[in-house]
C-alpha cells in the first residue's frame, strides 16, 4: 500500500519535484561512498553523511529565499552570476565549518590527512556542489518562467482569437436584412403565398447564422442548407435578374466546415456580379481525397468585385481570408480568377459575358477556434 501510495506521489509530481528528489538522492549516495572510502567506518560515514544533508537542506532553504530577492529575478548576467558564487561559497563555507567543528568535538579525524587537507578539501568539494545546484535551480526557474509567459501569451492569443471569431461571425449585412424584409412585405398584398416561402427561407438562413454562433464547426450539409436557404431568399428580391445554382457531391455532406464560411463569398458574387444579361451563379462542393473542394462563380469582372467603394468595410474577402488562417491554418487554398466562360459543368453562360471564379481548398478537419 505504501509503495502503491509512492507510486502515485512520484507520478503526481512536477518535473521541478522529481530532479529535486533526484539530485538529493545523487548527493547522498555520493557523500555516503565518498565518507567511506576516507574513514572506512560505516558508522561515522552514514552520521556524517546525515549531518550534511540536514545542513545543506537548510542551507537551501535560506538561498533559495536569498535568490528570490529582487537582484535575482531576471535572467542570468555576469552580476546575478558573481552573487550566486558568493552566495554558494558562504553557504559552503558555513556547512563545512559546522561539520569541521563537530568532527574535532568528535574526534573523527580522517586517516591520513592533514588539519588543512581536512577543512579545505571539502569546502571546495561542496562549494561545487552548491554551486553547481545554484546554477541548475536558476535555470529550471528560468525555463519554468519562459514556459509560464508563452503559456500565458498562448491563452491570450487564444482569448483574442476566440474574440475575433465571434465578431466575425456576427458580422450579418444588415442592408441583406432589411431589404429581404421589404421584399416580403411587398409581395404580401399581392402575392402572399410567395411572401410565406421568402419568409421561412429567410427564418432558415437566420436560424442557421444564430445557431452557428455557438458551433463554430458545422456539416456541409447544414452550411449548404442555409446558403440555399440565402439563395431562395436572394432569388425572390431579384426575380429574372438572378438565377442560382447550388450542387453538393452526397459523398461530402456529412464532411466538418466552418460555419457560415461560404456566405460572405456568395453574398460578394450577388452584390458586384454583373446584372446587364442577369446574374448567374454556381455554387459546386465536393471532395478529393481529405481535401473540400469550393468552387463559386457568377457573370462580372474582378475590376467590379474589388472596387473598394462597394465592398462593406471588414466582411467579404477580408473576413474570409481571417477565418481561413485561424480555422485552416497552412491547410487551405484560395484563389480568384476571371475568365471567358464558366469552368463548373452545366454552370450558364452569355456571350460576351465575363465570368470570376473563386476556388477554395481545405485540407483536412478545421481548427475549432473556441
Amino acid at each position: 500500500m505504501r509503495l502503491e501510495t509512492i507510486r502515485r506521489r512520484w507520478r503526481n509530481a512536477t518535473a521541478f519535484q522529481r530532479v529535486q528528489v533526484a539530485g538529493w538522492s545523487a548527493f547522498v549516495v555520493i557523500d555516503l561512498v565518498i565518507r567511506l572510502v576516507t574513514y572506512g567506518d560505516p558508522t561515522i560515514s552514514a552520521v556524517l553523511t546525515l549531518i550534511s544533508v540536514v545542513l545543506f537542506a537548510g542551507a537551501a532553504l535560506l538561498l533559495r529565499a536569498f535568490y528570490h530577492q529582487s537582484v535575482f529575478t531576471q535572467d542570468m548576467s555576469t552580476g546575478t552570476a558573481l552573487r550566486v558564487i558568493g552566495a554558494s561559497f558562504l553557504a559552503a563555507f558555513l556547512v563545512i565549518t559546522a561539520i569541521y567543528a563537530i568532527r574535532q568535538a568528535m574526534g573523527w579525524d580522517i586517516p591520513a590527512w592533514r588539519p588543512m587537507q581536512e577543512y579545505f578539501a571539502p569546502l571546495i568539494y561542496y562549494f561545487t556542489v552548491v554551486c553547481g545546484g545554484s546554477f541548475a535551480y536558476f535555470w529550471v526557474r528560468t525555463d519554468w518562467r519562459r514556459r509560464a509567459e508563452h503559456q500565458r501569451a498562448v491563452q491570450a492569443e487564444a482569448e483574442a482569437l476566440r474574440a475575433e471569431l465571434l465578431q466575425l461571425r456576427l458580422q450579418l449585412d444588415p442592408h441583406f436584412l432589411f431589404n429581404a424584409l421589404n421584399g416580403v412585405a411587398e409581395e404580401i398584398p399581392e402575392h402572399p403565398d410567395a411572401a410565406l416561402a421568402m419568409l421561412r427561407q429567410l427564418c432558415t438562413y437566420l436560424r442557421h447564422s444564430l445557431d452557428s454562433i455557438g458551433e463554430p464547426v458545422t456539416t456541409v450539409s447544414a452550411e449548404a442548407d442555409a446558403l440555399a436557404a440565402y439563395l431562395k431568399v436572394q432569388e425572390a428580391r431579384f426575380g429574372e435578374r438572378l438565377t442560382a445554382h447550388l450542387v453538393v457531391a452526397p459523398d461530402v455532406r456529412q464532411r466538418p466546415i466552418v460555419s457560415f464560411l461560404l456566405q460572405p463569398l456568395v453574398e460578394n458574387a450577388i452584390k458586384h456580379g454583373t446584372r446587364r444579361h442577369g446574374l448567374r451563379l454556381t455554387v459546386l462542393i465536393h471532395g478529393a481525397g481529405d481535401a473540400l473542394h469550393v468552387r463559386i462563380e457568377n457573370s462580372g469582372t474582378l475590376a467590379e468585385r474589388t472596387r473598394p467603394s462597394r465592398l462593406r468595410p471588414g466582411v467579404g474577402l477580408p473576413n474570409l481570408r481571417r477565418r481561413l488562417a485561424l480555422h485552416y491554418p497552412l491547410r487551405h487554398r484560395f484563389a480568384l480568377r476571371e475568365g471567358d466562360r464558366p469552368i463548373s459543368p452545366g454552370a450558364a453562360s452569355r456571350e460576351g459575358d465575363r465570368v470570376v471564379t473563386a476556388e477554395l481548398v481545405l485540407e483536412g478537419a478545421p481548427c475549432s477556434g473556441w
